[in-house]
């Protein structure tokens, strides 16, 4: 799998609402600063010449009341078309979107998602992320993951948005802005991108002492491979039958493991925890702390406060370094 995209606004994915955002933006700068050497302008001219011929009222309606009105207006009006763009996921010019919001031009705008479009509901819990495919309608339960999404490209995404402890905020600058994540609401977010690849989020509001080392990952892939994917992740575990594997898999059961944590196929149930039913394919452990190999699933397994203090995942003690190794072999097994 590639390396993550590099976490900045300034790294647009294209086709995005991240894209609209940083077009946003450009218009603002290149707006204040053409404003801004104007008055300089205006200001060096007052100063080393000869004193303006033109009527002081004529500047002051002129310069002071219609100049600024007509370039806010214009500039509130295209933010209101890029804000209800974002929303829709329409990644057409400044241009378009502006004769949109003053319906010049209707096609601009693509349309919400479709009744059947993919939706994914992400919890922000105090340190990650508890991520549920909507599968059908109401089914929430089938496929279920932590601290990564996977999305098909070219197609738009509608997120919805919760926490069930503190107030998070869900934010992966390549793909689009910022949203809150607020106990009892339900917030909504679309996401689309026309280029394959890993790209970076992270919560941005601060939730807690280890807010920082709360990452996830939005992993766009072919229409494809993402159906193979969640074909996949639809499949339950089976017990094993290799002697290692069967060694961890009794390590899971023998420690406490199951009391917080879920392995659809399985008597584990717990729902404190991420679900583990498919942890071996996951791009990274502990919310984007630690890649996700076998010596960083043991070392997370051994002494998870050590790597992120105060999470909720004790330390386990009860395991010898062979069933720690069986253990990591097995969930590494959970693809």
């Amino acid at each position: 799998m590639s390396e993550a995209r590099l976490q900045s606004v300034l790294h647009a994915a294209p086709g995005s609402g991240a894209e609209l955002l940083s077009e946003l933006g450009i218009v603002l700068y290149v707006g204040a600063a053409v404003t801004f050497v104007g008055v300089i302008a205006l200001v060096l001219h007052a100063t080393f010449t000869r004193r303006l011929r033109a009527s002081t009222r004529a500047w002051v309606v002129g310069g002071g009341i219609v100049f600024p009105a007509i370039t806010l207006f214009l500039l509130l009006n295209y933010s209101i078309a890029v804000g209800s763009a974002v929303s829709a996921i329409d990644s057409g010019s400044a241009l378009r979107l502006l004769l949109d919001c003053f319906g010049i031009d209707s096609k601009a705008r693509i349309p919400p998602p479709a009744p059947g479009a993919l939706r994914i509901h992400v919890v922000g819990k105090q340190w990650w992320w508890d991520v549920r495919y909507e599968v059908r309608r109401g089914d929430t339960n089938s496929i279920v993951l932590a601290n990564e999404l996977r999305v098909p490209v070219d197609e738009p995404v509608e997120l919805l948005l919760s926490s069930s402890d503190v107030i998070h905020s869900f934010w992966v600058p390549s793909l689009a802005g910022k949203v809150d994540m607020i106990p009892g609401r339900t917030n909504r977010l679309v996401i689309r991108t026309s280029e394959p690849g890993v790209y970076r989020g992270q919560c941005a509001e601060y939730c807690g002492g280890q807010h920082a080392l709360m990452a996830l990952y939005v992993i766009a892939q072919s229409r494809a491979d993402f159906e193979t994917w969640l074909e996949r992740q639809a499949q339950s575990v089976e017990a094993p039958q290799d002697a290692l594997l069967r060694s961890g898999y009794d390590a899971f059961f023998k420690g406490r493991c199951p009391e917080c944590h879920a392995v659809r196929g399985t008597p584990a149930n717990g729902v404190g925890g991420p679900d583990l039913t498919h942890v071996g394919s996951r791009h990274s452990l502990a919310a984007g702390t630690l890649r996700n190999h076998i010596g960083t699933l043991a070392g997370w397994i051994a002494g998870p406060q050590d790597i992120k203090p105060g999470n909720a995942m004790p330390d386990s003690e009860e395991y010898t370094g062979r069933e720690l190794r069986a253990l990591s072999v097995w969930l590494e097994s959970l693809e």
